[in-house]
C-alpha cells in the first residue's frame, strides 16, 4: 500500500527534502519545491539557460543528483530557448502518478514548451507541465520569471502580419490556422490576420502598406503554398529592395571562339540601376512606388528606409500548399505545428533570393524591365509547361500537377533558346576535367567525384554562415560585374532551362533538384536539359523521384552553379514559372541576393 501523505502549510509533502541534499550551488539560480501534475512532488531548479525538475522520491531514495550543469539522468530539463509560455491557472486539482495515488488542490501554473519527435527529428511538438503550490505567490513568481525572461528575448517576435490563402493546397489554409492559432496566443504574440479573397490580394497588401506600419511588426507569416509566400515576398521587396539589374542578354557580347560549353564571353557589362534607368518599369514595381511616396506624404525621412536586407524583419511560412518546398528545405519537415512552433520561438536563417529581370515578354516588343523575385526556384519549357497546363484543371487540387506532367511529358516539346551564365572557379574546374578526359562516360565519372564532396545543408550550416567576399551591404549579390567576368554560352534545344536557388526538396522529390544546393551561400544551380529522347528524360525524372539518385548524372543535362545568367529565346511562346507563378518572357536575366531575406526557421536537420 502506498503512504498516504497530506501537504503540509507550505503546500510540500511532510517528508520534504532534507537540508544536506547535495544540489550544484553553482549552476543553481532558483529553486522551489513544487508538485508536479500526473508526477508528484519535484524540486522545480532554474538556471541559467534552462528549466530542471527532479523528483523529491529520487532524491530521498539517494540516486547522484551530479552531473552536467547538475543534472542527472532520471532528471527532466527543459532548455530556455525551448519555452514560449507560462500561465498562472489559479486553483485545481493536481495528480500524484500512480494509478492509486492521491489528489491535492492548490494553484497551478503551466509552462509550455517544445521538443523534438521521436519519430522524426526534424518534427517538433508542443509540450506541457503543470505545478502546483499551496501558495499563489509562489506559482506567479515563477510565471513571472519565466515571462519576464521571455519578454527580453529579442529574437522573438511580439507583433506578427498573418495572410491565409484559403484556397492553398486542397483548401485547407483556414484549418491549417485554425489547428497552430493557439500556441501564437499562448505565446502572447499580437496578430493582424487576414484571410485573402482573391489572387494577387496579399502582394496589394504589402505593396500598399507603409513603412511606418511596417516597422510595428517582427515579420510577416504566410498560410499557404510557395506561390502564396512569393506573391508575399514581391509585394514586399518589389518597392523596398533597391539594386543593380544584372545584365540583359543584348548587353552581352558574343565572339565566335567556342569551347567546351560554347563560346567564353569576356565583357565589362555597364550594370543598369532601375532607379536610374529612362525605360519603363515594372508595372507592379511603378505602382507600389508611387504608393508609397505619394499616398503618404507625412512619412518621416527615417521611415522611407525601410529596405532589404533586414535584420530586424522576418518572413514565415506556415505550410498549406501543394508541394511547400520551401518549408521542407528550411525546417526539414512538412508540418503546420513545427513551423508555427519555429516562429514564436524566434528561430532564424539567412535566404538567398534569385531576382529576375524579364527585358521583354515576347519578340517583337521594345526592352520593358519587370522585376520578380524568387525564393526556390524558376523555370522554362517542361516547367512552364507543367504551370501552365494545371492552370485548367485547378478544380483538381494538387493531383492537377501529376495530371498536367504527364501530358506534357508525353508531348515532350522542346525549345531552341541561348543561355549566358557567369562562370565561378568551381566551374573553370569541371570543364578543365571534362577537356582532360575523352570518352563516353567522362560526365559520370566527374559527377562521381563531386558527389564524394558534396556538402548538404542543414541546421547551423557553416557555409551559409560564412560570407563569401562576393558579397556587398548594399546588395548581397555579385555586383558589379568586374571587366574580368567570364560569361559561358550554352545554345541549343532545351526540354527545360531551371534555376534552383534552394535543393527544391519536395514529397515527389526527396532530395530536390539539387542535393546539395544551400539556403544562403549566393549561388544559383542552373539546370540545362537538352533535347533527349523519350526513355532518356524518363530516367532523369526516375532518378529525381528518387532517394539519392542522380538525376544530374546524364550527357544531356548541364548543371552550372553561378550567381547569375541570361536567357534568350528563339520561339514564339516562352513561358516561366517562378515559385509556381506564371511569367512570360522572352528574354530575361536572374542573379542571386545573398541572404536577402530572414526567415523564421532553424534549417533542415540531418
Amino acid at each position: 500500500m502506498m503512504e498516504r501523505r497530506t501537504p503540509n502549510e507550505n503546500g510540500f509533502l511532510e517528508n520534504n527534502l532534507p537540508e544536506n541534499i547535495p544540489f550544484n550551488a553553482e549552476d543553481s539560480i532558483f529553486s522551489s519545491n513544487l508538485f508536479l501534475d500526473g508526477d508528484g512532488e519535484v524540486i522545480l531548479t532554474q538556471t541559467f539557460d534552462r528549466f530542471s525538475w527532479k523528483s523529491v522520491e529520487s532524491v530521498l531514495n539517494g540516486q547522484d543528483p551530479s552531473s552536467c550543469f547538475g543534472i542527472s539522468k532520471s532528471e527532466t530539463t527543459l532548455c530556455f530557448s525551448d519555452i514560449y509560455s507560462a500561465e498562472f491557472i489559479d486553483w485545481g486539482l493536481v495528480h500524484e502518478a500512480s494509478f492509486l495515488g492521491q489528489s491535492f488542490e492548490m494553484y497551478r501554473f503551466t509552462i509550455r514548451g517544445v521538443q523534438k519527435s521521436k519519430m522524426q527529428p526534424s518534427v517538433l511538438v508542443p509540450s506541457s507541465y503543470t505545478f502546483g503550490h499551496k501558495d499563489s505567490q509562489t506559482c506567479q513568481m515563477w510565471v513571472n520569471r519565466i515571462n519576464d525572461l521571455l519578454n527580453m528575448d529579442a529574437e522573438r517576435p511580439k507583433n506578427l502580419l498573418v495572410f491565409i490563402n484559403p484556397k492553398s493546397g486542397k483548401g485547407l489554409g483556414c484549418k491549417v490556422w485554425e489547428a497552430v492559432a493557439p500556441i501564437f496566443s499562448q505565446a502572447k504574440v499580437k496578430m493582424k490576420v487576414t484571410v485573402t479573397e482573391r489572387a494577387g490580394q496579399a502582394l496589394d497588401i504589402m505593396s500598399y502598406i507603409t513603412n511606418r506600419e511596417l516597422s510595428l511588426y517582427d515579420g510577416v507569416v504566410a498560410v499557404g503554398g510557395d506561390g502564396f509566400f512569393n506573391e508575399i515576398l514581391n509585394g514586399l521587396l518589389l518597392s523596398r529592395h533597391k539594386c543593380s539589374y544584372p545584365p540583359s542578354p543584348s548587353e552581352l557580347n558574343h565572339p565566335v571562339e567556342n569551347s567546351g560549353n560554347g563560346p567564353v564571353l569576356d565583357t565589362n557589362v555597364d550594370i543598369r540601376d532601375p532607379r536610374d534607368s529612362g525605360e519603363d518599369e515594372s508595372p507592379l514595381l511603378k505602382q507600389s512606388t508611387n504608393l508609397r511616396t505619394g499616398d503618404d506624404s507625412c512619412q518621416t525621412a527615417e521611415d522611407l528606409e525601410f529596405s532589404f536586407p533586414n535584420e530586424k524583419f522576418r518572413f514565415g511560412l506556415i505550410p498549406a500548399g501543394s508541394t511547400d518546398a520551401i518549408v521542407i528545405c528550411t525546417t526539414g519537415a512538412r508540418d503546420a505545428m513545427t513551423s508555427a512552433l519555429q516562429i514564436i520561438l524566434g528561430k532564424v536563417v539567412c535566404l538567398d533570393i534569385a531576382q529576375v529581370v524579364r527585358w521583354k515578354k515576347t519578340s517583337t516588343v521594345k526592352d520593358e524591365p519587370c522585376v520578380r523575385y524568387a525564393a526556390s526556384f524558376a523555370g522554362y519549357g517542361f516547367y512552364g509547361d507543367v504551370i501552365t497546363e494545371s492552370e485548367k484543371y485547378r478544380w483538381m487540387g494538387p493531383k492537377r500537377y501529376d495530371y498536367a506532367g504527364t501530358k506534357v511529358f508525353l508531348r515532350h516539346r522542346s525549345y531552341e533558346a541561348e543561355v549566358a551564365y557567369l562562370e565561378v572557379e568551381s566551374e573553370k574546374k569541371n570543364i578543365g576535367l571534362e577537356k582532360e578526359s575523352t570518352g563516353r562516360w567522362t560526365k559520370g565519372l566527374w559527377s562521381l567525384l563531386k558527389k564524394s564532396e558534396r556538402v548538404a545543408c542543414r541546421a547551423n550550416c557553416n557555409i551559409c554562415k560564412t560570407k563569401a567576399g562576393h558579397t556587398s551591404a548594399k546588395c548581397p549579390s555579385l555586383q558589379p560585374y568586374s571587366k574580368d567576368s567570364r560569361w559561358l554560352k550554352s545554345k541549343g534545344h532545351f526540354l527545360s532551362v531551371g534555376a534552383a536557388v534552394i535543393s527544391c526538396r519536395n514529397e515527389k522529390a526527396p532530395d530536390g533538384l539539387v542535393a546539395d544546393a544551400h539556403l544562403s551561400d549566393g549561388f544559383l544551380h542552373l539546370i540545362l536539359i537538352k533535347d533527349c529522347p523519350h526513355a532518356y528524360y524518363l530516367c532523369h525524372l526516375l532518378q529525381l523521384a528518387k532517394k539519392d539518385g542522380n538525376p544530374l548524372d546524364f550527357e544531356f543535362v548541364e548543371h552550372h552553379k553561378t550567381p547569375a545568367f541570361t536567357f534568350t529565346s528563339f520561339g514564339k511562346e516562352s513561358i516561366w514559372n517562378v515559385d509556381g507563378e506564371l511569367f512570360q518572357a522572352h528574354q530575361l536575366s536572374a542573379q542571386v541576393c545573398r541572404g536577402l531575406i530572414n526567415l523564421f526557421a532553424s534549417g533542415p536537420e540531418a
